[in-house]
């Protein structure tokens, strides 16, 4: 079994950065190791003074904006529009910053080699060549197990979930959705290297490899799906629903044999700057119990998933 490489619409990047790993994304795989067992540890953070922690949210409410890192071009959650930061993330970060006191200023990134990378060149260390530290990135996978891994960053904010799903022409399924079996026959739709193509490529011992369809990325895989070149599109939820028309729907079937088709979203913060995490975590809280993330959600037309808290 072949270690899949990096791919930012899975948001479960962390789980793909070893092949002792993998054995997390099936039920009954014979990998059992610790996630953590064969990594290196990255270079220690260094103790900050109090001082300077402390004035973190001081300097913040002084300059009266703050920076978050987000995805680019990746909608529903994140792109620009006529020059204006769109999408689910954006809003959610506007949340957080109102919160504060503060407005929120964006810097839009492309996805690095894994997600380690990513928290290192916008949260802790930045890139070596034109990186920007920003305070908080959104749309970070949260696992307990891959904290060990990056030590420069508190995971905190939990604020959604996401899941996996198979959008499909309802006109090529009239009384059956599809399942992944359907698949040996039809075609599917997915982002290349993302978990669902893994996954389907994995199924049933490669037998619906030939009818996987690979594409860039889930706007133009579900773009093929509605202009009829495939009967179905497999992936994020939120992307489906982002992509779909009246001649197409989305649902979620079991998935056999896949242990992880649905994941907490949240957000990171520089390992010094604790108050600020617990401030960014405070906002979110706020937000989830009086249904304003929700609404959000709603407003992009997309099903809001709770997250694990």
């Amino acid at each position: 079994m072949a270690c899949p490489p990096h791919n930012r619409s899975t948001d479960l990047r962390f789980f793909l950065t070893s092949c002792a790993a993998l054995g997390l994304l099936f039920t009954g795989a014979a990998y059992a190791a610790d996630p953590c067992a064969d990594h290196i540890p990255q270079e220690k953070p260094q103790n900050t003074s109090r001082d300077i922690v402390g004035q973190e949210m001081d300097v913040l409410q002084d300059q009266g904006h703050m920076l978050f890192a987000v995805y680019e071009d990746y909608p529903p959650y994140s792109w620009e529009e006529a020059g204006k930061p769109r999408g689910v993330d954006i809003e959610i970060a506007r949340i957080i910053a109102e919160d504060l006191g503060v407005e929120a200023r964006f810097n839009f990134v492309s996805a690095g080699e894994n997600l380690e990378s990513d928290l290192r060149n916008n949260i802790w260390k930045g890139a070596i060549i034109g990186g920007r530290i920003s305070n908080v990135m959104m749309r970070i996978p949260y696992d307990s197990a891959f904290k060990c891994r990056v030590e420069q960053v508190v995971f905190t904010g939990q604020y959604a979930a996401e899941s996996v799903a198979i959008a499909y022409d309802k006109a090529s399924y009239p009384d059956e959705k599809p399942v992944p079996a359907y698949f040996r026959f039809d075609t599917v739709a997915v982002e290349n290297d993302s978990i669902a193509d893994f996954y389907l490529s994995s199924f049933a011992g490669g037998q619906l490899s030939g009818k996987v369809q690979r594409f860039p990325n889930m706007v133009e895989a579900m773009a093929a799906l509605n202009a009829g070149e495939t009967k179905a599109a497999m992936g994020p939820l939120g992307q489906l629903e982002h992509g779909l028309t009246k001649k197409t729907d989305v649902h979620q079937p079991p998935l056999a044999g896949f242990a992880v088709s649905k994941w907490t979203l949240g957000v990171a913060v520089n390992f010094s700057y604790r108050p600020l995490s617990y401030a960014v975590d405070d906002a979110i809280n706020y937000a989830l119990q009086d249904g304003r993330i929700a609404k959000i959600y709603e407003n992009y037309g997309l099903t809001f998933q709770q997250p694990e808290r």
